[in-house]
């Protein structure tokens, strides 16, 4: 064995000790993980600490319908092909009275258990507008969970207003919010966001408007967006800040890693798509890092069902859900389905060997297909 096959070797081996005695693994360990090349080795691990943690064969998904009420966006980010300016070919904005019958019109021929909202930040509404709009939402649909609006969104709804993050997030719920989606997070490093994002929140606020919801008891998600400019040391440190806050608040319901879209966004053109042994060792330390955390999904809209599926063997256990009108990953690219039939979902997690259970947003089980 030669000596860097050795050293990786080594350092994979300390990772399985501290796994198996059930010891936090640190920065250091982070990194060697992402520099290994034994794929399968990774496989292996992320699925001992899923099953010592608790984990069994259930893999999760729910019912849910995707919706944007708009692409208005002042943030112009470089990785995003789905924000307009107001005066830009393709624009739109939806009332909150449009919206809330949309919504309605695709639960009477379709019933789902949560409705997942995210949107452009637009300088162009008010803090009423986002307040009609969840209002507009509860009364048109009371049982549906209402999944809507990123952290970044928040601040954003916070400078727009003039209030603070606790009384805007304290109004939204009051309105008849359940949980934030996870969005926003990309990555924490300044440098990065300088590079990618320029014109949005600093992380400390992405943190801080999490940390208030989790406090005024409204659940989240989080994220991380990969497979730019960031380094390998840079994603871990992202890793290490969520599980940081979650540590803090226990708020973050999931963890959903998504690999950058290239196609009709401003980012470099030669950057290299991730692979999807890329994709497969991020779902891996992403379960090993995140020990509180958890649920780990494998977006299938953003990486194909395929993936999603060996995914599950890599520490993933849930697929996300039926997500119909995607159309955020679309924008840049993806060439996924914008929606699946519950029953595909429960085909793919099946030949994977696991329990399909479709849940709700708070991983409440409302059905389970035992395994064929």
């Amino acid at each position: 064995m030669s000596a860097p096959a050795a050293l990786e070797a080594a350092a994979l081996e300390r990772v399985q000790e501290k796994v198996a005695a059930g010891e936090r693994l640190d920065a250091a360990d982070g990194l060697a993980l992402y520099e290994s090349d034994d794929l399968l080795a990774l496989g292996e691990l992320a699925n001992l600490a899923r099953r010592l943690r608790g984990g069994g064969d259930e893999v999760f998904f729910v019912r849910n319908l995707t919706l944007n009420q708009t692409n208005v966006c002042r943030v112009k980010c470089r990785f995003c092909a789905f924000a307009r300016s107001a005066r830009q070919e393709g624009a739109y904005t939806l009332s909150p009275a449009e919206l809330a019958d949309e919504a309605k019109r695709a639960y009477e021929q379709e019933p789902y258990n949560e409705l997942h909202l995210v949107n452009g930040e637009s300088p162009h509404v008010d803090f009423d507008w986002y307040l009609e709009t969840v209002r507009a939402l509860r009364e048109a649909l009371p049982s549906v969970h209402l999944k809507c609006y990123s952290a970044s969104e928040v601040h954003h709804m916070a400078t727009l207003s003039g209030l603070s993050y606790e009384q805007v997030l304290g109004e939204l719920k009051q309105a008849g919010l359940d949980s934030l989606t996870g969005g926003g997070a990309e990555i924490f490093s300044a440098r990065v966001r300088k590079l990618i994002a320029p014109g949005k929140e600093p992380a400390e606020a992405w943190l801080e408007v999490n940390r208030v919801a989790h406090e005024l008891g409204i659940p989240s998600h989080c994220t991380m967006l990969y497979g730019h400019v960031e380094t390998l040391a840079e994603r871990v440190d992202h890793l290490l800040r969520l599980r940081e806050l979650q540590d803090e608040t226990g708020g973050f319901l999931a963890f959903v890693p998504f690999a950058v879209h290239l196609e009709n966004t401003r980012l470099d053109p030669e950057l290299v798509p991730a692979t999807a042994a890329e994709v497969l060792r991020t779902i891996a330390v992403s379960r090993l890092l995140l020990d509180n955390v958890a649920h780990i999904k494998a977006y299938w809209i953003a990486m194909g069902l395929p993936l999603a599926q060996i995914a599950l063997h890599f520490g993933a256990d849930d697929v996300q859900g039926t997500v119909g009108r995607e159309q955020v990953f679309h924008s840049a690219g993806a060439r996924t389905e914008t929606e699946q039939a519950a029953g595909r979902l429960v085909r793919y997690i099946q030949a994977a060997g696991r329990v399909p259970v479709e849940r709700d947003t708070l991983y409440n089980e409302l059905a389970r297909w035992e395994a064929e």
